[in-house]
């Protein structure tokens, strides 16, 4: 192990995956350092400020079969709340409709990410759920990190509909990706990608972290698989560790517009040597994503997002490249 532990916790700060490719970065030392100050089991001041402000939140859940899912669920500001700085409370009903929502029961362990896409301000925690009734839960905190705001697009958001009013429209279940899913995928400047490990005292950790770049950043080929590329980041690698240790993950792409979800679960693969790396400008790494199970939701989401293209961009992201269009 590191020698970093986390407070409280009698955990390592980083489990095998994520030490296995902080090594490979040549960051290993340096993450031993700071890996028990940045992570911590509870949430500081600033976050538990934070929360409330927001009107969505990123949760990845692992349902009954073992399967992880991504997802977005929005609220009124102030459906999110720190009562104390072990707990954060989620306002949500239940929604079956979510390929996530079988993950959320009482007991069961989730992964969270808060994002202001307007300041693009972000922070993580994952926990076990606190569950008494269908209208909401407890998340009690284990891990509680910011992340910087590298790759996030600015927007803007308005309601369409009231929170919790269900879609106008039916999910779709589908076993291939078609035409509205490719386009959903190639043509996304940011998605969120959940994905989890058993840990050594035998539960589940979940995480959920942000992926962004320029509109064709991510590539689709004819069989389904997704090829994306790891431009530098925060050097935790805790979404790569994840998937070197326990392959499933699962994926959510958004059409900021109209508010419709595609979530995919399935299998990643963590590639580091590859010709096609040096393919995209700034990418340091690649991963593959190989869907099993794909669910589209057209409206799901009663708000969406307007776009500045003048000053909405994300400096990064512009630096990075795309795949070459066939």
């Amino acid at each position: 192990m590191d020698g970093s532990m986390l407070p409280n916790s009698g955990l390592p700060a980083w489990h095998k995956g994520e030490i296995a490719l902080q090594r490979h970065a040549g960051v290993a030392g340096r993450m031993a350092e700071i890996g028990s100050r940045v992570l911590r089991p509870l949430l500081i001041e600033q976050h538990r400020n934070f929360y409330p402000l927001l009107p969505f939140v990123v949760l990845g859940a692992v349902d009954k079969a073992g399967d992880v899912w991504a997802t977005l669920r929005a609220g009124h500001p102030g459906f999110l709340a720190s009562p104390d700085p072990l707990h954060l409370n989620v306002a949500m009903p239940r929604e079956s409709s979510d390929p996530a929502d079988a993950g959320m029961e009482d007991g069961d362990m989730v992964g969270l990410l808060g994002i202001d896409l307007h300041t693009r301000r972000r922070n993580r925690l994952n926990g076990r759920i606190e569950r008494q009734d269908g209208t909401g839960f407890a998340i009690a905190v284990e891990q509680s990190y910011g992340n910087c705001p590298q790759y996030i697009q600015q927007r803007s958001f308005a309601f369409h509909r009231e929170p919790g009013t269900p879609a106008p429209l039916p999910a779709r279940h589908l076993d291939r990706l078609d035409a509205r899913a490719r386009a959903m995928i190639t043509g996304s400047a940011g998605f969120f990608v959940a994905t989890y490990v058993t840990r050594e005292d035998g539960h589940a950790q979940v995480d959920v972290s942000h992926r962004g770049g320029r509109p064709g950043f991510v590539r689709v080929d004819a069989d389904g698989t997704l090829t994306v590329p790891d431009f530098a980041g925060n050097r935790f690698f805790n979404t790569l560790g994840n998937m070197l240790v326990n392959p499933r993950a699962g994926l959510v792409f958004i059409d900021f517009a109209m508010g419709d979800l595609l979530q995919l679960t399935g299998e990643a693969q963590v590639v580091l040597d590859d010709p096609e790396i040096m393919e995209i400008d700034g990418a340091e790494r690649l991963w593959r994503f190989r869907p099993r199970q794909v669910v589209y939701r057209p409206q799901a989401l009663p708000l969406h997002w307007d776009f500045d293209e003048a000053t909405g961009w994300s400096p990064e992201a512009l630096a990075n490249g795309v795949w070459e269009r066939s």
